[in-house]
């Protein structure tokens, strides 16, 4: 016997009615390429979307066509989400930080039919527009009286010219829910990147795990200001989140720096934002530095790669500023887990709580997760046992886009698919996970595994450092021994000896780095994630000291 209900398809474009209808005057306000400030209500946002998927519909762009975008987070484009989404299209963003020929292999990849972007961007499309056949058109992210004169582009449209021709009202189809709406590809540091297809049931699916109370607890009272791109991971599902909540949304536009993001946490008000610890460090460089206060900030969320505790602690002791620890990838949607406190936390001592929020945290409801060993096998929830993590649900990727790399799913004896994270993981009795690194990143030493993440949260957490990684290096004895490299904050010095007493009493003494090594900056890929091939390639003839 089936149930009597509606049945009513989970649709990105119903995010966007819902706003529009129960949320009209509710304001989206972007930092624009220009520098200006632009800003109007989810109503109005609405009315330009429909006007968008109507002009796109008439330039033959059709359902399961991708149209992508090279832009920053904005309500332009944030209507391309939509538009391209609901009308039945798949929205394709793409990670400018990458190199333009890695850009046009995804492009072409992707047979993207149109593609979008802001003027910032520029160069790189006319870089890489001879080589990308598939694309039909380019249409700049602006006002006619900013297009780019003299551009040998060819098929460069106006955005708002393109919007103009669109006519009032559109009627949002009833596709299937299980259609593609989103494509991301992964950021991978090896090989070509792969690209998960979000469904629009994966997606609102998402969205409403995230934002639960114990996830990233979104409601209409808040303010968000996304930092994390639209572009990486759909800046976490904040594009679909504030709609559904009803929350006032402020975009940063390409103004990243601590300063920008400061005066507009201010100025609008904002309570609640998310991004990875590289732009958190530069935001409080700036506070620190000018002895400044947030007047509404309270709440943010910090992923994409491990967040020092230094920083959660300074967060919270000096602003009154809590940090919800999250993880998460590409595969995945990218939201998994979420560090909370529950009940049982709150009579505990602050460095017991303090331990708890520094983990990458307990899974929302849609995800499940385990960690194995070399044989397969489940490992214990015992908060010291790792393994590696394997994690299923409704917006994990089953496969890759046109099948790149095979199957990648793990089955157990049930049969059930599970995706291999590439992370290596404990998990506590109450649940929560603890990445101690990713699999390829873990240094072996004399058979025992040593965590990279855990050295390097620790020399973060000395007021000389201003950045850590560390990787391992070639040791005749023990195959492999732990070298700290370190970024020194500026006019600060601090010696090695200094840096390695200061593990003291924290670690095992074995797990003690090796030596340490000073430079002047540590490579970033395209996410604000430490990039470890490109050190170990640095220090490739480093030998240490004795060794």
């Amino acid at each position: 016997m089936q149930g009597l209900m509606m049945d009513m398809p989970l649709l990105v474009s119903n995010l966007l009615q819902h706003a529009a209808r129960h949320f009209p005057d509710v304001e989206i306000v972007s930092r624009r390429v220009e520098g200006d400030l632009h800003r109007y209500n989810y109503a109005a946002f609405a009315a330009r979307t429909e006007k968008l998927a109507n002009a796109l519909t008439s330039h033959g762009v059709q359902v399961g066509d991708r149209v992508a975008t090279l832009a920053w987070n904005g309500y332009r484009h944030m209507e391309i989400y939509y538009a391209v989404g609901g009308m039945g299209s798949v929205i394709h963003t793409i990670n400018p930080r990458l190199h333009p020929e890695q850009i046009a292999w995804i492009v072409n990849h992707a047979e993207d039919t149109l593609l979008a972007f802001d003027l910032t961007f520029l160069p790189i499309v006319e870089a890489i527009a001879e080589h990308c056949p598939t694309v039909k058109g380019w249409v700049a992210m602006c006002d006619r009286d900013r297009m780019p004169a003299g551009s040998k582009i060819a098929n460069l449209i106006c955005y708002e010219d393109l919007l103009a021709s669109g006519k009032d009202g559109f009627v949002w189809p009833d596709i299937d829910e299980r259609s593609a709406v989103c494509l991301c590809y992964t950021s991978g540091t090896t090989g070509n990147p792969k690209g998960a297809l979000y469904s629009h049931r994966s997606t609102l699916l998402q969205a409403y795990g995230a934002a639960l109370p114990d996830a990233m607890g979104c409601s209409a009272k808040d303010t968000i200001l996304p930092v994390v791109p639209m572009f990486h991971v759909n800046a976490w599902g904040i594009p679909y989140i504030a709609p559904l909540v009803g929350a006032k949304l402020v975009f940063p536009g390409p103004a990243l720096d601590g300063k920008s993001i400061y005066e507009l946490f201010e100025s609008e008000k904002v309570t609640y934002s998310a991004g990875v610890p590289t732009v958190w460090l530069g935001l409080l460089n700036h506070v620190v530095g000018n002895k400044l206060t947030f007047s509404t900030f309270n709440r943010t969320v910090i992923g994409g790669s491990a967040c020092p505790p230094a920083m959660i602690r300074t967060f919270r002791e000096q602003f009154g500023v809590n940090v919800i620890h999250a993880w998460g990838m590409t595969e995945m949607s990218p939201l998994g887990t979420l560090s909370v406190l529950q009940t049982k936390h709150l009579s505990m001592p602050a460095d017991k709580q303090e331990a708890v929020l520094a983990k990458q945290g307990h899974v929302i409801f849609g995800v499940d997760m385990k960690i194995v060993g070399d044989d397969g096998q489940e490992m214990p929830w015992d908060g010291v046992s790792y393994g590696e993590l394997l994690v299923r649900g409704p917006w994990v990727i089953k496969s890759y886009f046109k099948g790149a790399g095979g199957d990648p799913l793990r089955y157990d004896t049930q049969h059930r698919g599970w995706f291999p994270t590439g992370d290596v993981a404990t998990i506590d009795a109450d649940g929560y996970m603890q990445i101690t690194d990713r699999s390829k990143d873990v240094i072996k030493s004399g058979g025992e595994w040593i965590s990279s993440i855990d050295l390097e949260n620790l020399a973060i957490g000395h007021p000389a450092v201003a950045q850590a990684a560390v990787i391992g290096v070639v040791h005749p004895k023990w195959d492999e021994r732990p070298l700290l490299i370190v970024v020194k904050r500026p006019g600060v010095e601090v010696s090695r000896d200094e840096l390695l007493a200061f593990y003291e009493g924290k670690i095992a003494k074995w797990w003690t780095p090796d030596d340490v090594q000073f430079v002047e900056a540590i490579p970033l890929g395209a996410t604000g994630k430490i990039l470890k091939t490109r050190l170990r390639e640095m220090f490739k003839d480093y030998r240490l000291p004795g060794a």
